[in-house]
């Protein structure tokens, strides 16, 4: 838990106590999501990048402990997360871990048989079947909530991973994207660099290996000017993981400084301090708004009770005011029309950008087809194929993260000319890949006929040629079979050969395109369905949430008026009592508020150290 998770708590608990008393158990409901906010902290950094950059030593590194398993021969096959426990642990997860969908099963296994769960040697292809892998550790640097997740390398970063892991993104507090010193960033990585800053501003690159590569600065000033033209902001730190662990187990704080970990674990000290801030934010203006419906028919009554004279002011105030909210209340239709009809021309947009993209998938690969012979280039071609899909549904699935998010604030703020109330955390749950879902593309049936076939096409062929010329020849005195018949066949049999294998290769033709049409139309089914569902989950999390605050709102307003009548009706001998209580419930309130305010204030919680 965060520094600022007891105070938060015990601010929480309280307002939920008032909340309670209150009768306002629609108030406790939101604080009670506040509440689960904070009892689970935790800030997750993904590690990213291509195969055998040193992803998992880098983990390795960090935590001081093998908790990833790292060989020259070995690639991660299951992402795995790494985070805080008081003792070692390690625990598989199988199963779906969709929003709509969330069913896992969970083995603890021993620690130190990880390797043959989540490696690629031992699990090749993730034939286990696991959604991903969990290790405990107890390390400082993880105490505040720090969750660092392994993933699978993206072989050129264009492979179908390359889908899983910005369909993660936006569920990250940070990203690290790790390329060795050997070379600099190949355009697959500065692409990835691009779209990942769209959906996880809070990113920075690891330079990894530089013990291994003496030219590592150069390659570091030729990265920078990557991700200049690029115009992605984001810091370039240069570490060797070898030399941090030989550190820490020597205890060699100049060596420790010569890997350079001690800038990146700042940076990711500095991740979950802001995760921190945000937190103590969003608990801070929880309790406020609360405490606010809380108060107003409190404040409502008390003034009513101190000048009953007064009672007819105050109700025709309070009028007005539940005019406003019944008028705020009647608005829901609007903003949900603009929200329902925002959503509506995103998905045309997105299902027309989708196809559109995939339409010059389409036109390119038929006019590769048309120039070769499928049967020879079937791979390179169904290599470059998964290259352009993942570029295409890539793209795609940015595009619609970005105008899904400026949907929100559009209504947030169409709602906020009357309701102030703060946009909610649009975090959906990754999904799976959406082209793992989709067959592998066939090769397509090859008609190579043996030499026996040949020789039977060459002799159909040949036989007219033969009979019709020696026919011809016969009328001059010449044998039926003579050198000009035999000749005619030859040339006749040699055309048919010709033709036939022209006609098989534009049946391969055919075939290949086809299989090219209807890969692509997989894609487009699956990838379709999976956006449709995440714009789904935003338009009902910004419905329902907004729905809520409007009948919190109308609520509150309703109470004060019914308690300035109640007040309006009070004997004389109760009324002083009355006050008394009042003022009690108001000087709780208060004591909150200044709280909450308190938390916002609360100075550098995070302490960035060595890392243990």
């Amino acid at each position: 838990m965060s520094a600022a998770g007891p105070a938060g708590l015990d601010v929480v608990d309280r307002t939920i106590g008032l909340a309670e008393a209150g009768d306002r158990h629609d108030l406790g409901q939101r604080l009670a999501h506040t509440r689960r906010r904070l009892l689970d902290p935790s800030v997750r950094v993904l590690v990213v990048g291509e195969f055998k950059q040193g992803k998992s030593l880098l983990v390795n590194a960090l935590v001081d402990a093998p908790v990833c398993p790292v060989d020259d021969d070995i690639a991660t096959a299951v992402p795995t997360e790494v985070s805080y426990s008081k003792t070692p642990i390690a625990t598989l997860v199988r199963g779906t871990d969709n929003a709509a969908d969330a069913e896992t099963t969970r083995v603890q296994v021993p620690i130190d048989t990880l390797a043959s769960h989540v490696s690629e040697a031992a699990n090749p292809a993730n034939r286990q079947g696991l959604l991903r892998a969990e290790v405990g550790v107890p390390r400082q640097i993880l105490a505040g909530g720090l969750v660092l997740v392994d993933t699978t390398g993206v072989g050129g970063l264009s492979s179908v991973h390359t889908t899983s892991t910005l369909a993660a993104l936006p569920t990250a507090d940070a990203v690290l994207l790790v390329s060795d010193a050997s070379q600099e960033y190949s355009e697959p990585e500065v692409d990835f660099l691009r779209q990942a800053m769209k959906l996880c501003p809070n990113l920075a690159c690891v330079l990894t290996k530089t013990d291994l590569y003496p030219q590592w600065r150069h390659i570091a000033e030729l990265d920078r000017v990557h991700l200049a033209g690029a115009r992605v902001e984001a810091d370039l730190l240069p570490v060797s993981s070898t030399l941090r662990l030989h550190a820490m187990h020597t205890e060699d704080r100049q060596l420790d400084e010569e890997s350079g970990f001690p800038a990146l674990v700042r940076y990711l000290l500095d991740a979950v301090a802001q995760a921190d801030r945000l937190s103590r934010r969003g608990v801070a203006h929880d309790v406020l708004t609360v405490t606010d419906y809380l108060a107003v028919s409190l404040r409502a009554e008390l003034q009513a009770q101190q000048n009953p004279g007064g009672a007819t002011a105050l109700m025709a105030e309070l009028e007005a005011a539940k005019s406003r909210a019944e008028n705020l209340h009647r608005r829901t239709s609007r903003w949900q029309h603009t929200l329902s009809d925002g959503m509506a021309d995103l998905n045309a947009d997105i299902e027309f950008d989708l196809r559109d993209r995939l339409r010059q998938v389409i036109r390119n690969g038929e006019a590769a087809l048309e120039q070769a012979d499928p049967s020879a280039i079937w791979e390179q071609f169904t290599e470059w194929l998964t290259q352009q899909l993942t570029a295409a549904t890539s793209d795609n699935f940015v595009w619609a993260n970005q105008r899904a998010q400026l949907i929100a604030r559009q209504v947030a703020e169409h709602f906020a000319e009357d309701g102030g109330e703060l946009l909610p955390e649009l975090r959906l749950g990754a999904a799976a890949s959406t082209l793992d879902a989709v067959p592998d593309l066939p090769a397509p049936h090859g008609e190579d006929p043996k030499l026996v076939g040949k020789l039977l096409t060459g002799m159909r062929g040949s036989y007219g040629g033969v009979l019709m010329f020696g026919m011809m020849t016969t009328l001059a005195g010449m044998a039926l079979i003579n050198p000009i018949s035999i000749a005619a066949g030859l040339l006749l049999g040699t055309k048919t050969l010709r033709e036939d294998r022209k006609s098989r290769l534009k049946r391969q033709r055919a075939e290949a395109q086809m299989l090219l049409r209807r890969q692509v139309d997989d894609v487009i089914f699956h990838v379709g369905k999976e956006c449709r569902d995440r714009l789904r989950q935003v338009q009902r999390l910004l419905r329902d949430h907004f729905s809520e605050v409007a009948a919190e709102l109308h609520r509150s307003l309703s109470e004060s008026i019914q308690a300035a009548q109640t007040a309006a009706n009070t004997e004389g001998s109760d009324r002083q009592q009355r006050i008394s209580r009042l003022k009690a419930e108001l000087a709780r309130i208060d004591a909150l508020r200044d709280d909450a305010r308190a938390l916002l204030t609360i100075p550098g919680l995070v302490t960035p150290g060595n890392g243990q």
